[in-house]
């Protein structure tokens, strides 16, 4: 069996994420909820923890503060994720999902993280710089607390390429824009947020193709994942372009489902698998995280298995 290679994911505004259920929204009136559970949080931690999910291993890079945070990295202790938890003065934010049983529907409340002082988000880098034996893969996910400036993405992706490591990043806005100056490895945006990397408003596949393949010439990245939601995935490389389908299955929440098709990917990368494979098998990953309840995300048997389906058509 091949060994995986090493894999680091980079949180840089974690949550503590509390989940709890109701059976109507109502205004002006106490609503009785369900009793709460709580869960690590942020783009990078739920990567790490779906690859744990799925048989695999990773090191999570995080900032951590205040008593949420001591829950947080308790979190990710029992669920036997190495990490590295950078301490700060501020506290780790709390964000909250109310489940409407009612209406079937999530409300999520998500709250603004600690401002972090330059030493805290240096520390972050210069623990990525310092790792040994030097990652395959690193993963930066998630959005930028205050205080942190918008070329943090950039500084990782130069540091990645001092290392020679394949960087996956899956953010937004400026920071991900400043990243594409230093460059990645692979991407993987939404519709709505290459749409505003390209500074217009996609209204086809056509115009979906042009604008990743205009960013791969452009050595912004060498690969474009971008996620379709219920339509699924489309990949584009210098040379390819393949559209996967993501499996029909009863959804019952749909958070962390973008970061468990990232687990999927850099899972199935790390393994040897290529990217064809690594894309359907975080397709599978994406969909089985639809079929668990709240903050849970994808287990390994349903991953397996709609990878089997897709595999099979």
């Amino acid at each position: 069996m091949t060994q995986q290679q090493s894999i680091v994911t980079i949180t840089v505004n974690p949550s503590l994420d509390q989940f709890t259920s109701i059976g109507q929204v109502t205004p002006n009136i106490k609503l009785r909820c369900s009793s709460p559970t709580y869960q690590a949080g942020g783009g990078g931690i739920n990567v790490s923890r779906a690859i744990r999910r799925l048989g695999g291993s990773s090191m999570a890079i995080f900032p951590c503060g205040g008593s949420n945070g001591q829950i947080l990295k308790s979190i990710i202790k029992d669920k036997a994720i190495e990490h590295v938890a950078i301490s700060i003065q501020g506290a780790t934010r709390e964000n909250f999902t109310v489940f409407e049983d009612q209406a079937q529907q999530a409300y999520r409340f998500v709250l603004p993280g600690p401002e972090l002082i330059e030493s805290e988000w240096k520390s972050i880098l210069n623990a990525l710089s310092d790792m040994n034996p030097k990652p395959a893969y690193i993963v930066a996910s998630g959005s930028l607390p205050s205080g942190v400036p918008d070329d943090f993405y950039q500084h990782v992706a130069e540091i990645a390429h001092a290392i020679n490591s394949r960087l996956i990043i899956d953010t937004s806005g400026k920071p991900l824009e400043l990243a594409l100056k230093e460059g990645a490895f692979l991407l993987k945006p939404n519709i709505r947020e290459l749409g505003e990397l390209a500074g217009e408003e996609i209204k086809s596949e056509e115009q979906e193709i042009e604008i990743a393949q205009s960013l791969i010439q452009s050595g912004g990245t060498e690969v474009m994942v971008v996620s379709l939601g219920a339509g699924g995935a489309l990949l584009v490389t210098q040379d390819h372009v393949e559209q996967f389908r993501t499996p029909t299955v009863p959804i019952r929440s749909k958070l962390g489902a973008g970061d468990s098709m990232v687990a999927g990917i850099v899972l199935s990368l790390a393994n040897g698998w290529n990217m064809q494979q690594a894309v359907m098998y975080g397709n599978a990953a994406g969909a089985a995280t639809v079929m668990t309840e709240g903050t849970q995300l994808c287990t390994k048997d349903d991953t397996d298995r709609l990878y089997r389906r897709l595999k099979g058509k």
